[in-house]
């Protein structure tokens, strides 16, 4: 209500919600209709479809799309029903909220005996989360990639597809890693996996910018997951191969435009990466880390790109989603792009709080994912990865950060009369990059 206040207030006409909170509330998406303004976003409808997987699932199997094996539950099923429903489905399976994302409501269930406990588990959960305590069964597909197709549609009944995300690189479903082109990907399993997504989007009624999502196994067989009716957070990794500007996409489609693009224009380049920059601490079971953002400093470089709302004096607390940033790299190869972001978070200063820095490192320096051969169980199965502890700060870099940070008044003398002798320039704005 505050929101849609202020909006009003300044005269806007339009509200982009971003990637979280209200970027998938079908609720508030609605009273920015009512109010007149414009959600920059699908329609209501179609968020309060796809936000229930029960519901858009049923939807695409109308449309051809291939679905995981599941039973959609409901809330007066019993416990005779639930066991028969598991024993046709086979173990292992999964517990999940229909209304659920990001983990909640979900249970991985390996027997018959864990079954009616992670059931009823699920559902408080989800009711808790989401207010809405409908759980379902789906069958767990063992090992498989998580490769999700940016869409975009209009309201004039086009839709297109902007190529497949690797996002399999996961903790807890919380995504840490992305990267286009997936390296699990052949052209014909991209090509089949696109038409999927479109018809996806297309039998929903899909306009402005969304994410299908699948699961992929190692026959090359692919699984519908959910629909995102949102820009993702990775969503850098498609700009960076395409050259596109999706936020400006979006507005473009809100204003009632057509896409600015066609499919057959759409030829992406190169190799994308974006690795997550959490507050957190890998040798302390990842636990958020608290406190205020005395350094940071982003790493500088072509082809390198950071989004973050944070900075130097920034606090960082438990109330909100510890991701300090994002570090994006392009390469002309997979290789490429892999070395230049260990070459980026190297050079990555963060200091006041503990960070996932090192942890990423040593995941780039890993042979199985160098390889590509990545899973969606990846970091389960290595639970040494990163749990030594952070990264050494030599004693010199420490000594210049507690000088800069005793005497800021010097620092901005310094940097003053660095630009009025004309000093200030790309070389000396670069920090502590220079050329070779």
């Amino acid at each position: 209500d505050k929101i849609i206040e202020i909006a009003k207030r300044c005269g806007a006409q339009a509200i982009h919600p971003g990637y979280g909170f209200l970027s998938e509330n079908p609720e508030f998406a609605q009273a920015c209709a009512d109010a007149g303004i414009v959600f920059i976003g699908p329609r209501p409808d179609v968020m309060r479809l796809t936000g229930n997987k029960v519901a858009a699932k049923e939807a695409l199997v109308k449309a051809g799309v291939p679905v995981v094996p599941g039973w959609s539950g409901g809330p007066d099923a019993d416990a005779a029903q639930v066991a028969k429903e598991a024993e046709r489905i086979g173990f292992p399976l999964l517990v999940k909220a229909a209304a659920g994302g990001g983990g909640k409501g979900m249970r991985l269930v390996q027997s018959p005996a864990e079954l009616l406990p992670a059931w009823e588990s699920a559902r408080r959960e989800a009711l808790a989360a989401f207010g809405d305590g409908h759980v379902f069964l789906e069958r767990f597909v063992v090992a498989p990639r998580h490769v999700e197709f940016q869409i975009l549609g209009d309201e004039h009944g086009n839709v297109v597809h902007l190529f497949e995300r690797e996002c399999s690189i996961q903790r807890r479903h919380q995504k840490i890693v992305e990267e286009t082109p997936s390296p699990g990907v052949t052209p014909s399993i991209r090509a089949r996996m696109a038409d999927a997504a479109v018809r996806a989007a297309k039998a929903v009624g899909y306009s402005n910018a969304g994410t299908i999502e699948f699961l992929l196994d190692d026959s090359g067989e692919f699984y519908f997951l959910e629909i995102n009716t949102r820009l993702q957070v990775e969503h850098p990794v498609t700009e960076m191969t395409l050259g596109l500007d999706l936020v400006r996409a979006q507005v473009l489609v809100a204003a009632g435009e057509k896409l600015p693009f066609e499919q057959e224009s759409l030829r992406p380049t190169g190799h994308a990466m974006e690795c997550r920059i959490y507050a957190e601490d890998p040798s302390r079971g990842y636990l958020p880390s608290i406190g205020t953002l005395r350094r940071f400093i982003p790493p500088i470089g072509p082809n390198i790109r950071v989004d973050s709302g944070v900075g130097e004096g920034s606090e960082v607390t438990v109330h909100y989603d510890p991701m300090l940033a994002k570090l994006i790299c392009w390469g002309g190869s997979r290789q490429e792009a892999i070395d230049r972001m260990t070459w980026a978070l190297e050079r990555f200063v963060v200091m006041g709080v503990t960070t996932n820095i090192e942890f990423l490192c040593e995941l780039l320096r890993d042979e199985d994912f160098r390889a590509g051969r990545i899973h969606t169980g990846f970091l389960e199965a290595r639970p040494a990865l990163g749990r030594h502890g952070g990264r050494a700060i030599p004693i010199e870099v420490m000594i210049a950060a507690a000088f800069a940070a005793r005497h800021p008044a010097e620092r901005l003398r310094t940097e003053s009369a660095a630009r009025q002798s004309g000093r200030s320039n790309p070389w000396s704005a670069a920090g502590s990059w220079r050329s070779a």
